[in-house]
């Protein structure tokens, strides 16, 4: 993931560059600090949605099970109720 970020890092810095010629070195340099630091904003905005989509995941099946033994009760209750007749 650091390979990837720095990858795109170096890459997103070159186009800075090559695109203003006419920067200084300071603002050359500010500019590749703010490109770094909008990749790396990106990816860990893009983990908080994997983690949310996680953890959505994770209590829909939760709410699935908790509906599976709700229904299996209530199937075993309505067989007890129709056996005892």
């Amino acid at each position: 993931m650091k390979l990837i970020l720095t990858a795109a890092a170096v890459a997103g810095s070159l186009a800075l560059v090559a695109c203003g010629g006419n920067d200084s070195a300071a603002e050359n340099k500010a500019d590749n600090m703010e490109a770094a630091a909008d990749i790396q904003a990106d990816a860990l905005e893009n983990q908080a949605d994997n983690v949310e989509a996680a953890a959505d995941n994770r209590a829909d099946a939760l709410e699935n099970r908790a509906d599976a033994v709700r229904d299996n009760a209530s199937a075993a209750a309505d067989n007890m109720t129709e056996n005892a007749h």
